[in-house]
């Protein structure tokens, strides 16, 4: 077999699709599904299961696929040591963040990485935990920057720092006159949420029952928005007279509205918070990579 076929086969396993399988691997879709074949006819098994609308690995076929991200890890170091004589810290990073976590880390990072590894460039995806589990358990990113709890099996995962959530209104809103802020009072007024999917949302929403049962409330004043809203998108409608909402500490840092505008609350009583910690799979082979990345983020001091 060849590192070739075992790429096609963790592609396959991936997408669940001939097409979209060949489409990433750039070759014809005939020429990745007889690479497959010949795969399982020179193991003796059958690794996927085809049916008319879709492709599913088989029992055999998870503990194959397993195995060969491993492989493929190990040649991808091997590739790695030759390239850049065996120096860790040369070479891109591929590090996928949650859509909270990016736009606020991101700017602070950067700068620090440089001066810690001018030779260790990222390569930058934000997206959702449950799509950035997937793609770190595939290979496709090397790290991903996300909120605990994370736990996936091979994987490991290091607290980075802690912040606590912050109300966020216009400077003429009720509320804003107070020291403080109650989810109790947030759950009566109009607050702005992000849609599902984010694990932002669903932090709020355990830490704080009565915005939890407003949001299930038709005549709750908890709005949901769309998919593919973001903080900032939130950011500008509470600037606008919308509503309030909730935001990490982080989001606030350097936020783009000043106090005449807008201005931050803290929680009454035992505020939410959240932890973000970086996770890459145990077989990593670039340790001091992650020792960098780690200092370098702590050196950011958010």
């Amino acid at each position: 077999m060849t590192l070739t076929e075992l790429r096609y086969m963790l592609a396959l396993a991936e997408d669940k699709h001939f097409g979209r399988a060949a489409d990433r691997c750039h070759v014809s879709q005939p020429t990745l599904s007889v690479a497959i074949r010949k795969l399982e006819q020179r193991l003796n098994v059958q690794i996927f299961e085809r049916g008319r609308s879709r492709v599913m690995v088989t029992p055999i076929g998870e503990t194959l696929i397993a195995q060969a991200k491993n492989v493929i890890e190990q040649a991808d170091r091997l590739e790695m040591l030759a390239r850049n004589t065996g120096d860790e810290l040369a070479g891109p990073l591929k590090i996928g963040a949650i859509f909270t976590v990016a736009p606020y880390l991101f700017p602070h990072l950067i700068p620090q990485l440089r001066n810690l590894a001018p030779e260790m460039a990222l390569d930058i995806e934000e997206n959702y935990t449950a799509v950035l589990r997937e793609r770190l358990r595939s290979g496709q990113i090397d790290i991903a920057i996300l909120a605990l709890p994370f736990t996936e099996s091979d994987v490991l995962t290091k607290p980075l720092f802690s912040e606590p959530f912050e109300v966020l209104l216009p400077r003429e809103h009720p509320l804003s006159a107070q020291d403080d802020v109650s989810a109790e009072e947030l759950s009566h007024t109009d607050l702005l949420l992000l849609g599902d999917g984010h694990c932002f949302r669903d932090q709020i929403l355990n830490a704080c029952p009565a915005i939890a049962r407003s949001s299930r409330d038709p005549q709750g004043r908890v709005r949901t928005l769309a998919d593919g809203s973001s903080l900032e998108t939130i950011r500008h409608m509470v600037a606008s007279g919308l509503g309030v909402t909730i935001l990490p500490r982080s989001a606030n840092l350097h936020a783009p509205y000043s106090a005449e505008w807008l201005v931050t609350r803290p929680f009454r009583s035992d505020p939410p918070e959240r932890t973000v910690a970086m996770a890459w799979r145990a077989s990593f082979p670039r340790p001091r990579a992650i020792d960098a990345l780690e200092n370098a983020i702590k050196a950011c001091q958010i």
